[in-house]
C-alpha cells in the first residue's frame, strides 16, 4: 500500500526558511511524477513544484527562485526547500505522486488530482 508522510512544517517569520520532507512507502513505480501542492485557507489547491522521472522540474510562478524541489531516491524521500517565505505561502502543503510520465510542467498542473498524497503539513508565515 502506498503511503506518503509529510513533515517539516511549522511557523516561520517572513523572509525565513523551511524544509519540507515527504517519505514515500510502498511505491515501486519507476516512471512517475512527484511534487508538492498546497491549499491556502479558503482557497483552491495549487501545484507548487514538481519533478519528473528524468529529473526535470517545474515551479509555480509565485515560488520560482525561492523554492527548490529535490528527491533522494535512496531514501525514497521528496523535499521542498522553502526560502524567503512570504505570508501568502501560508497553507497546508501536501506531497503527491502518480505513476505516469507527463513531463514536469503537466505534472505540476495535475498534482492536486493525483491518487497518492499524504496527510499534509501546515506552514504558517507571519509578517
Amino acid at each position: 500500500q502506498v503511503q506518503l508522510v509529510e513533515s517539516g512544517g511549522g511557523s516561520v517569520q517572513a523572509g525565513g526558511s523551511l524544509r519540507l520532507s515527504c517519505a514515500v512507502f510502498g511505491y515501486t513505480y519507476s516512471n512517475n511524477c512527484m511534487g508538492w501542492f498546497r491549499q491556502p485557507p479558503g482557497k483552491e489547491r495549487e501545484g507548487v513544484a514538481a519533478i519528473d522521472s528524468d529529473g526535470s522540474t517545474s515551479y509555480a510562478d509565485s515560488v520560482k527562485g525561492r523554492f527548490t524541489i529535490s528527491q533522494d531516491n535512496a531514501k525514497n524521500t521528496l523535499y521542498l526547500q522553502m526560502n524567503i517565505v512570504k505570508p501568502e505561502d501560508t497553507a497546508m502543503y501536501y506531497c503527491a505522486t502518480e505513476p505516469v510520465g507527463l513531463g514536469a510542467t503537466m505534472c505540476l498542473l495535475r498534482l492536486p488530482t493525483f491518487r497518492y498524497w499524504g496527510q499534509g503539513t501546515q506552514v504558517t508565515v507571519s509578517s
